[in-house]
């Protein structure tokens, strides 16, 4: 499903150039649960922002889905981004004045569909990740965990194929963490979708079916287990 060819990416720090990532190649399959890993400054928030069409690279290639995503103008990445990819962040990034409902029903606004389906839509998947009855409340009202399962209602409310999460366990304490990927987990078996993380964190590389190890911009190893 998604093709990484040697993908190289630079960054300038005031007159120095960062090598954020040095000629990466990497396969992922449909229905993965793959955890991209390794240190601060190893080149995984880098690789998840390309895959996610949020970056541009300087060199290689990155196919999603047999279309060249790397090498499509802004307006095309998001139109790209916006059918096929959700994103789940380790801030939440959920909108402090919109209710849970209204966070995760914003993203169906986007696309042609009636208010019933949006409805329907956006309250099967908050009864899903367990927040029945909650649709209604703030993030101000809600722990860190159940604004991060609103941030995963609103990445899989759009039925992509691939969720990228980054660091999504890393303002949550390690019990609440294991719900989310559990969570995450559950969602995946279910619906199909390809999951990929950046993380530095034991647990979610525990939870991982495949860990793929990069340091210094390159991969380290890759384990599959």
């Amino acid at each position: 499903m998604i093709k990484i060819d040697n993908v190289v990416k630079n960054y300038a720090n005031g007159e120095t150039e960062v090598k954020a990532l040095r000629g990466v190649s990497l396969n992922i399959d449909r229905g993965e649960f793959t955890s991209i890993a390794g240190p601060s400054g190893s080149g995984k928030t880098t690789l998840l922002n390309l895959i996610g069409c949020i970056d541009k690279l300087d060199q290689g290639e990155i196919t999603i889905k047999s279309e060249t995503v790397s090498s499509m103008n802004k307006n095309e990445k998001t139109k790209f981004r916006r059918k096929n990819l959700g994103f789940v962040f380790q801030t939440y990034n959920l909108i402090p004045v919109l209710s849970a409902y209204e966070n995760v029903a914003f993203v169906l606004s986007l696309l042609d569909l009636s208010e019933d389906e949006v409805r329907e839509r956006t309250m099967t998947i908050l009864k899903e990740v367990g927040l029945a009855g909650m649709e209604n409340r703030k993030p101000s009202k809600l722990s860190g965990g159940q604004q991060q399962r609103v941030a995963i209602a609103r990445a899989l409310v759009k039925n992509p194929e691939i969720v990228l999460a980054d660091e999504p366990t890393a303002n949550l304490d390690s019990g609440t963490g294991e719900e989310i990927l559990k969570l995450m987990r559950e969602m995946n078996e279910k619906h199909g979708t390809t999951f990929i993380f950046s993380t530095h964190d034991p647990m979610v590389m525990d939870y991982a079916g495949r860990v793929v190890m990069l340091h210094d911009g390159q991969i380290k190893s890759d384990e599959r287990k």
